[in-house]
């Protein structure tokens, strides 16, 4: 029998909050596919919308059943997941110097994108389980790490060093979210200290350019430092209030890089201004803080960890990609929430709200 609770406990704030921030994607996204010419590129408008309208058919899927569901098919959805990245190394269509995305029918999809949620269940699932008062021990943290390695090399090997490296800092987020026994600081923290530098001898020479690039964009001007001298260039036009809609002459002009993906916060920058790019700023903090307000007033510690896992999931995605574009982290190819342009990004974050509404819901529940 349906519960009437769960009309009256839907939060309209987080479905206010999340289109006025899809109302203004739009919105931006026009104005950056603008400076391309002639007019297929405009067609991504009319694309992103169908997204949006997909993506809002799978947020009210992810609200209709009880979400402790998702602990249950926590191995399923990750196992799925696992097989679709395998997927793309021998099927996946090769574009922009990537394998990345998988055709299916009429639509290509980007399964490094949906293997985030699946993470973010999979951990809520194991840590609600072993949570206790201690903390986590250091032998309690292998299955996670597992768990988050897997995909992490099948991403890498794409390769796509930004969603990688955005599934590490996720998991490692939530690690800390539930609590690590002191101790196990002191070991984790040496291990990384050998890793990372370990790992730069792994990375492809393209990426070492980028980070390189990143500490001194003055080494390659034309070449990698290209993108963040640009950008930054465009974020500093903008001044305090903005050229104005349509009017941002490095957007017009087409010297921003991937105006409608990755850089498309330099796009609202200069013609938004600082005032326009705090108001955009304002209104994800909300969706921050909503998050956080839904996962603490959880009864259930599943859904605790599960709601605090998708929050810590779109703010490093907001954080990494305003960095990158102000030129305070490398850049490495990671959407703007809700604004940049793709279809498996828009899916993939509307399932993520769907997910906190269904949790919100149904904080009244005990069992």
């Amino acid at each position: 029998m349906f519960d009437r609770r769960l009309i009256k406990f839907f939060d309209w704030g987080l479905l206010g909050l999340t289109f006025f921030i899809g109302f203004l994607g739009l919105a931006i996204l026009y104005s950056a596919v603008m400076a391309e010419d002639p007019g297929p590129q405009k067609i991504l408008c009319i694309k992103q919308l169908i997204w949006y309208s997909a993506g809002l058919i799978v947020m009210v899927l992810s609200f209709l059943f009880n979400y402790k569901l998702l602990g249950k098919w926590a191995y399923a959805i990750y196992l799925i997941c696992i097989i679709l990245l395998i997927a793309v190394l021998f099927f996946g269509t090769y574009a922009g110097g990537a394998r990345r995305w998988l055709i299916l029918g009429p639509v290509s999809v980007q399964p490094s994108e949906i293997v985030k949620i699946a993470v973010i269940i999979i951990l809520a699932r194991y840590y609600s389980k072993h949570l206790h008062t201690s903390g986590l021990r250091l032998r309690e943290l292998v299955t996670p790490l597992i768990f988050t390695l897997i995909p992490f090399f099948l991403i890498v090997n794409q390769p796509d060093l930004g969603t990688a490296i955005l599934l590490i800092l996720i998991a490692g987020s939530m690690t800390v979210f539930v609590k690590i026994e002191k101790r196990s600081y002191i070991y984790i923290t040496a291990f990384c200290s050998i890793l990372i530098p370990a790992i730069w001898f792994l990375l492809k020479e393209y990426q070492k350019q980028r980070i390189l690039t990143f500490l001194n964009p003055d080494l390659d001007p034309l070449g990698a430092g290209y993108h963040i001298i640009q950008s930054k260039i465009a974020v500093g036009s903008g001044m305090i209030f903005g050229k104005g809609f349509l009017q941002g002459t490095q957007n017009i002009l087409d010297f921003l890089p991937e105006q409608h993906t990755d850089f498309i916060f330099s796009v609202l920058a200069e013609e938004w201004g600082f005032v326009g790019s705090l108001v955009v700023l304002l209104f994800f903090l909300l969706i921050v803080v909503r998050g956080l307000t839904i996962a603490y007033g959880c009864r259930d510690t599943f859904g605790t960890i599960l709601a605090g896992g998708i929050t810590i999931f779109m703010f490093w995605q907001i954080v990494i990609n305003i960095g990158m574009v102000i030129g305070l982290m490398p850049v490495v190819g990671v959407p703007l929430p809700f604004i940049s342009y793709g279809g498996s990004s828009i899916i993939t974050l509307m399932i993520c709200i769907g997910i906190l509404m269904n949790i919100s819901m149904r904080r009244f529940l005990i069992e």
